[in-house]
């Protein structure tokens, strides 16, 4: 088999060379078997976006209120990060809702996966703000 290989041209070794590497690459993630990311269910019964919009654009989106909101003082619901966090509540098997710490929160579960970090939370909560009756939230 050496032999063989060594009687080819460089072109062809190369190319058989570079055969191997993409038969490699192609199986490789089938022979890892990566786990994909745990996405828990969302409560309500539409999101605001579709689903794979807002896998794409989310970031755009939360930094686009984050603007409206601090710089110009618009304040609406839509895109609203308290929303997100509502409908996407993941809770553990006591029933409290995990916060951003635990790998099972809807956030972190993806993030965690593309590795990428998440800023929101050094400020903001990672679960929902309890609805008081008083204000009006």
């Amino acid at each position: 088999m050496i032999q063989h290989f060594k009687s080819l041209s460089l072109t062809s070794r190369i190319g058989v060379i570079v055969g191997l590497f993409l038969i490699l690459f192609l199986i490789s993630p089938i022979l890892a078997d990566v786990p994909k990311p745990h996405i828990p269910e969302a409560k309500g019964e539409q999101c605001v976006e579709e689903t794979d919009y807002m896998r794409r654009n989310h970031m755009d989106l939360l930094m686009h209120r984050r603007d409206e909101t601090m710089h110009k003082g618009v304040r609406t619901r839509k895109h609203s990060l308290q929303n997100c966090l509502t409908c996407h509540a993941v809770k553990d098997k006591q029933q409290q809702v995990v916060t951003i710490k635990d790998k099972r929160h809807f956030c972190r579960s993806c993030h965690s996966y593309a590795a990428v970090k998440i800023d929101c939370f050094d400020c903001h909560s990672s679960t929902p703000i309890a609805k008081n009756k008083n204000s009006g939230i």
